[in-house]
């Protein structure tokens, strides 16, 4: 549980948040001896089965109790948990409070397993949740209880439109508790930002939150220093304190808390100065014409996964021929080589309709997390502007970064942390060794229900489709619903084109039609719709099953493709059978998938082809065994590159601290 009496100075600080020390080898080696011990202390800290008894015994007392005297009770338990921090006997109290609200103002009433998640996230762990347990109503036990102890808390989710619902439908349950609620979306200016973050409760996007935590760094400098920022309370309107927007990082509550603490760790974040330079158009159109003169397996190597270019020997010989005559920054190899090598990454690993669209003439790249556009990013160091080229559209103006920052060193800030995902156990290590946090598996309120009706794995891309319009025709015959899910734009409007062909009737949500999403995703447990959607669109959208549909099995989910990770795989899954409700989903796919055809997928691909030789695909336990091999390649891979990262971003740390530099 918190300590609030040990971190009571820094909640009442200018600017509070946690100095992460530098470890050293002793340090690293003396906590990987005592690490795992301490995991599972953690972990048994949150196992406590008498809980959920004793909210309950709580609950009796309070059930018969006028709103007016719930309020008053809110009242006095605020001031107790002030004073007397987080006990045992304080947190029931306020569980109990918060569940009879809830049952008041929303008209539903936390089971007995959202008990239980509550008091892993206020123990500051990961509450592992089954899709459709109701995460959101679990993280009001633990915003509300923190909340009312005097913690800013911030519920972090993974997009504008998550963050506007779950604070619209939870502010009720606030209210009643005497709490105010924010909610930062993209559209909001700083003012109004500022507001947001001064309330008790915080709800935020991920990407707004870190990105406002950047501005706030380049106005404090990189240290902030409390007592300095106090005294500026004195000076004015015009101080530095009263530029900030947030308050600091106190309490962290993280929705899919893989993919924001994992998986989007891999990028920086980046901060950069408007009004830069417009390239040299010339130079890029020189680049582009000398990659498309270079062979690949020959002049350059690809790897797809990493999305690294490396000229061979004979690729920079042959580069440096073809730049024979040509003067200022072809003179010289290293300029030359970086150049090509970047047009040569715009040419062959960034793809119009997968990693990014052309929307009224312009680049807008395509988050590959969630399937959404984020239109006000770019790549950077001359990606973003040879890809507009390439596209034929104006180019813009090159930012230069102000300052950059890794979630894994963000979120390490917080005093207190904690998360909740539907997928968390197969990062379990990864999240306790970066963050410290524990992953605690909650059991469903229901017995779960979906079935898996398996894998099948065909030679050519042309097979598997055939094959996908065909189980969706079979299964809209049943009369049951499809959610069918793609990895790609591209990947969806070419299923589209087919079923179109097979007169089959279905929508289509990906990156161009992301404004519809939550209700074209809610509409998907209709009886026979086709529901086409790129990655995880609609996550947080509840799917409802009339009657009909239930008795005819529920929605059925089909994978055309793995993904990068089985967690998210998983993901897309969990959109069937939640609370208990029957349903089943399967996977198709083939050999000129992206996962088997980048270089890590290698050793599967040849396994796959000795399958295959009989022209049959592969099926049931092989298919899954053959993709796999490739998947969990690729996972490793991935782990890697963010173990890798967060040291460069330590020692980078290291370097600012010793010039003085902002992040």
């Amino acid at each position: 549980m918190f300590d609030l009496a040990r971190e009571r100075t820094a909640l009442h600080s200018a600017y509070p948040e946690r100095h992460v020390p530098k470890e050293g080898w002793f340090d690293r080696q003396g906590a990987r001896l005592v690490s795992s011990l301490r995991r599972r202390l953690r972990i048994r800290q949150c196992m406590k089965t008498t809980i959920v008894r004793q909210v309950a015994e709580q609950g009796l007392d309070i059930r018969g109790f006028s709103d007016d005297q719930i309020k008053q009770q809110a009242k006095q338990l605020r001031d107790r948990l002030r004073r007397d921090g987080f006990s045992e006997e304080l947190v029931c109290r306020s569980f109990a409070l918060i569940r009879e609200v809830a049952h008041r103002r929303l008209s539903q009433r936390h089971h007995d397993v959202q008990i239980f998640g509550g008091w892993v996230l206020l123990n500051g762990c990961i509450a592992e949740m089954a899709t459709g347990e109701g995460k959101t109503l679990t993280a009001t036990l633990a915003a509300a209880t923190a909340a009312m102890a005097g913690v800013p808390v911030h519920v972090i989710t993974v997009n504008d439109y998550l963050t506007a619902r779950d604070a619209r439908e939870m502010k009720p349950v606030y209210e009643m508790l005497g709490l105010t609620v924010g909610a930062v979306t993209h559209e909001l200016d700083p003012i109004r930002r500022r507001g947001a973050y001064h309330c008790d409760v915080t709800y935020c996007c991920n990407k707004e939150l870190a990105f406002d935590y950047l501005r706030d760094r380049l106005v404090v400098g990189r240290q902030p220093n409390r007592i300095q920022l106090q005294l500026e309370r004195l000076y004015g309107d015009a101080t530095r304190l009263r530029q900030l927007v947030l308050r600091g990082l106190c309490f962290g509550i993280v929705d899919e808390a893989d993919s924001v603490l994992a998986d989007e760790a891999r990028v920086p974040l980046i901060i950069s100065g408007a009004g830069g330079q417009v390239p040299d158009k010339h130079i890029y159109e020189t680049a582009l014409t000398l990659a498309r003169g270079l062979e690949r397996g020959h002049d350059f190597s690809l790897d797809g996964v990493e999305r690294s270019i490396r000229l061979t020997p004979q690729g920079q010989a042959r580069l440096a021929k073809r730049a024979q005559g040509l003067t200022g920054v072809w003179s010289g190899p290293r300029r030359r080589e970086e150049l090509v090598r970047q047009a040569l990454t715009a040419l062959h690993v960034f793809h119009r309709d997968v990693q990014y669209l052309v929307r009224d003439n312009k680049v807008q790249i395509v988050d590959e997390y969630t399937g959404r556009i984020m239109g006000d990013r770019s790549w950077e160091h001359g990606l973003h502007q040879m890809i507009e080229l390439k596209e034929s559209c104006p180019l813009t103006p090159m930012n230069a970064p102000l300052a950059r920052m890794t979630y894994q060193r963000f979120f390490r800030r917080y005093l207190w942390l904690s998360g909740m995902s539907g997928t968390a156990q197969e990062v379990a290590g990864e999240l306790w060794k970066v963050y410290r946090l524990a992953t605690v598996t909650i059991p469903t309120n229901r017995p779960p229900q979906r079935r898996w009706m398996g894998e099948r794995l065909f030679a050519t891309a042309e097979q598997k489709w055939d094959a996908v319009v065909d189980r969706i025709g079979e299964l809209q015959g049943q009369g049951r619903p499809v959610l069918v899910g793609t990895r790609s734009v591209a990947a969806s409007e070419i299923l589209s084109r087919r079923l179109t062909g097979a007169n089959i009737e279905h929508v289509v949500l990906n990156a161009r039609q992301d404004q519809q999403e939550a209700s074209v995703v809610a509409a998907a447990g209709e009886r026979g719709r086709v529901t086409v959607a790129t990655n995880m669109a609609g996550r947080g959208t509840d799917i409802k099953l009339p009657q009909a549909v239930a008795k005819a099995g529920g929605l059925h989910v089909l994978s055309t493709e793995r993904y990068d990770a089985k967690r998210i795989d998983r993901q897309l899954y969990g959109r069937t059978g939640r609370q208990g409700e029957p349903g089943s989903y399967e996977t198709v796919t083939s050999l000129e998938d992206d996962l088997l055809t980048a270089a890590h997928g290698r050793t599967a691909r040849w396994v796959a082809r000795l399958l295959l030789a009989s022209g049959k695909p592969v099926e049931g336990w092989a298919a899954t065994f053959v993709v796999g091999l490739a998947q969990r390649s690729v996972e490793r891979m991935h782990a890697r590159v963010r173990r890798d990262l967060l040291q460069h971003e330590d020692q980078l740390e290291t370097t600012l601290a010793f010039s003085g530099r902002v992040e």
